[in-house]
């Protein structure tokens, strides 16, 4: 699904003091914005609690969660890429990223309801006035999930963007750019694959894998993608994805903004 908006910049701080759900909130509802996907740099959280990709436990979704951890002191975070949106009504946060603790650098899916920021953290990227991630039912799945909902930009410069399973990821974007026209910009987003495959790096078995875009780009209408991703044996990878051979496992949310 696709829904066209006018990509607002977003650039600020979150403050100490808040869980990352109520200061990302409230810098994009600050901005104007109803959902927004944020990129995050640095700072530290106490208490800090995540998870990773997990087997399926029963015979009706196709990956799970693993346990939550919760480092004791806390975690550094290094960087994240989070989804802004809306779950029963108040604000949700789906957020993959990297953070460090103990010696340990990590890659998983970080609860931002409870995790409590206790530095400040640098935060860039793209909202949008009209538009949003609404996480609704999904049959398909059999999990709940963001969707953009709300209405369209009638003057765009992006785009919102969930990829379905078993679609391949760099070409799934490239097809909804094409429909909205963006030849030239930049993509932000997080999702799961079935395994992972890169041009430059060894592959990630999965499934399935947990993935952050550390780096997207549209360019003369082709995709480049550069992610790190994580599988449930906690192992981690990095690189660019091999155009064509990365299918989604349970969604994938992006947003493209026009350069």
């Amino acid at each position: 699904e696709t829904l066209a908006i006018e990509a607002v910049a977003i650039s600020g701080i979150l403050e100490a003091g808040h869980t990352v759900t109520d200061a990302l909130a409230g810098l994009v509802a600050s901005a104007g914005c109803r959902g927004a996907v944020i990129e995050m740099r640095g700072g530290f959280g106490t208490p800090f609690a995540f998870v990773g990709p997990a087997e399926s436990t029963d015979d009706e979704h196709a990956a799970w969660y693993s346990e939550t951890r919760s480092p004791e002191g806390g975690a550094r975070l290094l960087s994240a890429t989070a989804i802004v949106g809306w779950r029963d009504g108040k604000p949700f946060i789906h957020c993959h990223g990297h953070w460090q603790f103990a010696g340990e650098t990590v890659l998983g899916h970080l609860l931002c309801d409870e995790t409590l920021l206790t530095e400040p953290v640098e935060v860039t990227g793209f909202g949008s006035r009209t538009a949003t991630f609404e996480s609704l039912p999904d049959v398909e799945t059999r999990f709940t999930l963001f969707t953009p909902c709300g209405e369209p930009a009638s003057e765009s410069n992006g785009f919102l963007l969930r990829v379905r399973p078993h679609e391949d990821i760099v070409l799934a974007i490239e097809a909804a750019c094409r429909r909205h026209g963006v030849t030239e910009g930049t993509i932000l987003g997080i999702g799961s694959l079935i395994g992972i495959r890169f041009d430059d790096a060894p592959p990630l078995a999965g499934p399935p894998t947990e993935v952050v875009v550390e780096h997207g780009r549209i360019e003369t209408g082709r995709v480049t993608l550069d992610i790190a991703g994580v599988d449930a044996s906690w192992d981690q990878g990095a690189g660019r994805l091999t155009r064509g051979d990365n299918p989604v496992c349970v969604t994938f949310e992006l947003l493209v903004a026009r350069a």
